[in-house]
């Protein structure tokens, strides 16, 4: 049987023990390389839709040659924090097929669900016995929206944020 000083001694070797491992797996991030970014995971961006020689930026003004847009503004829902927020500002597009449509686009819709105009990012894009939809999800939301949205409930898409 062990006596009362060699308990203490397994004890404090234990402790030991946990202390050390904590303090080890605190400076393990130094064996990976440091990243600014969510480990490097790539994430689906919204499609280029305003090219390079659609815009002119001069020291008086900015000029964007974009036919049919359409200023947006947004309310304080914070579904699309931190990207949109109710100071924010955008150009919008209709588009004009399903086609132009991709998964990270933010799209501005009609909801089946809601009224007034939801603004999400496409996260899958299917097609079913219906036809083509998508699968929308505010970036500050846990779960995608309910229900699949169709072509035809797409109002425009969300091509320019100005904060």
């Amino acid at each position: 049987m062990l006596n009362r000083k060699q308990i203490i001694a397994v004890l404090l070797a234990f402790m030991l023990g946990l202390i050390l491992n904590d303090a080890y797996s605190e400076l393990s991030f130094l064996e990976r390389p440091l990243s600014l970014f969510q480990d490097g995971i790539e994430k689906d961006s919204p499609g280029d839709w305003i090219k390079e020689d659609q815009i002119k930026v001069y020291n008086d003004r900015v000029i964007i040659n974009l036919k049919d847009a359409e200023w947006a503004s947004f309310t304080d829902t914070n579904s699309m924090d931190p990207i949109i927020d109710e100071t924010a500002n955008a150009i919008e597009i209709i588009p004009k097929s399903a086609d132009d449509i991709h998964v990270g686009d933010i799209i501005s819709y009609k909801s089946d669900y809601a009224d007034g105009t939801i603004i999400h990012r496409i996260i899958k894009i299917g097609s079913d016995e219906e036809g083509w939809y998508c699968i929308v999800k505010g970036d500050n939301n846990q779960s995608p929206d309910p229900g699949k949205i169709r072509f035809n409930q797409i109002k425009r898409v969300l091509v320019a944020i100005i904060y």
